[in-house]
């Protein structure tokens, strides 16, 4: 892949054959985003476990203590009461069968994250083929299917991201953004971290976290020392 100018420039400031201490490479990364804009610092956590067995899947949530810096927009499937309580919390968007055939007819994502009560699981069913490969589906484990859809909300609006094993056993999930400075970054990725370490399958043999690599929105990557990383 060819790289423009500025990412070029700001990949001489990584050492490629260093791995860094987890600060270091918080205050690293920031300083490695070229574009104008407040961006989004990443990990990449590649996993010793193998994606094709449904025993070593790694799904879950974490609530990041210092949030995402991004303002999440909810839509909750609910009805009746529920419905009211979703609207109550601040829910971007409720409703049921309505919203399935809007976002079937229209392709309609003007949201982030979707909720839904267990008894609205057989409607947006229907939804698995266009929810599931954007990661939008509900689901159990990250606490979007739930019928306490108030703490569902307030988590998501709190700081709450889900991470889950990608193909390549690698998980992509943001830390939060540059302006956060290093403390709150690093308060982040800490719990991050312990999230995934403790969503360790039980099938998983050898060594668990295999890299982890921080990056800014469109900048270069910087590698962290795992083996400082307790399991």
């Amino acid at each position: 892949m060819k790289r423009g100018k500025k990412y070029l420039e700001k990949a001489k400031l990584v050492d490629p054959a260093t791995i860094y201490d987890t600060r270091d490479a918080i205050d690293l990364a920031q300083k490695l985003s070229y574009v104008k804009f407040d961006a989004t610092i990443e990990a990449h956590i590649r996993l010793g476990v193998d994606s094709r067995h449904a025993d070593q899947q790694v799904r879950g949530a974490v609530v990041l203590p210092h949030g995402t810096g991004k303002t999440m927009r909810v839509l909750v499937f609910a009805k009746a009461d529920k419905a009211k309580e979703a609207e109550t919390a601040g829910a971007d968007f409720v409703g049921a069968e309505e919203l399935v055939a809007k976002i079937q007819t229209e392709n309609w994502f003007d949201y982030d994250v979707v909720v839904a009560t267990p008894d609205m699981m057989g409607v947006v069913g229907r939804l698995g083929r266009v929810l599931g490969p954007k990661g939008l589906m509900p689901n159990p484990k990250s606490g979007t299917v739930t019928a306490d859809v108030t703490k569902a909300i307030n988590d998501i609006k709190a700081g709450k991201v889900e991470f889950r094993l990608e193909k390549q056993n690698i998980i992509h999930c943001p830390v939060g953004k540059v302006s956060f400075g290093t403390d709150k970054l690093a308060d982040n990725f800490q719990t991050l971290m312990s999230a995934i370490i403790k969503a360790k399958p039980a099938a998983a043999k050898g060594q668990y976290l295999k890299s982890i690599t921080l990056a800014p929105t469109m900048g270069p990557g910087v590698r962290i020392n795992t083996a400082k990383i307790s399991e």
